[in-house]
């Protein structure tokens, strides 16, 4: 029997009603996505070829406030570190890849502007996940059009979270 996208949503209350640290929790979510990443049937209802880039709403819970999005990120685009603020997010790719980059701060957070070095760079490939708690600061580069579901706390665009300003911030080559 597939894993439908109720299953998912009911799998991810259950574990996000737990008790366990919130790494925890998110990764477990994780787990459970990679099951509908693969299933043709989810896959067939929520992505066709030739579909504009952008986002689309899945589902929300309203009593925990999350998330399940459907991106359909366009090739070539790459974007800048940002975290998520005091939620957090899910990356799963459906089809292609997505090029994931993890940064640290190296300056103390009491300065204006952020110094970040790189500490990580990795491939989401279909199927894969990977879940990102508050506050980790991370980019996305999508080399051709890919599709992607993504899963979040919150409606990410109604919280204060941080985002790479160039005139602000700096980057350091080769950390």
């Amino acid at each position: 029997m597939a894993y439908a996208l109720e299953d998912f949503c009911q799998d991810s209350r259950t574990i996000l009603m737990s008790d366990a640290p919130i790494q925890n929790r998110i990764d477990k979510v994780a787990d459970k996505l990679k099951g509908l990443l693969t299933d043709p049937d989810f896959v067939a209802a929520t992505f066709t070829e030739g579909m504009p880039a952008g986002k689309r709403e899945l589902y929300h819970d309203p009593d925990l406030d999350f998330y399940v999005l459907a991106h359909v990120q366009e090739g070539g685009k790459r974007g800048t570190p940002h975290s998520h603020g005091a939620s957090w997010a899910i990356y799963g790719n459906v089809n292609d890849f997505t090029r994931m980059r993890e940064y640290r701060r190296v300056n103390p957070e009491s300065e204006e502007g952020a110094v970040l070095a790189q500490s990580a760079e990795y491939d989401l490939r279909r199927g894969d996940t990977k879940g990102y708690g508050p506050g980790y600061i991370h980019s996305t580069e999508h080399p051709q059009t890919c599709w992607v579901i993504r899963v979040t706390g919150t409606d990410l665009d109604k919280i204060e979270r941080y985002r790479f300003r160039k005139l602000r911030d700096r980057l350091l080559e080769n950390a």
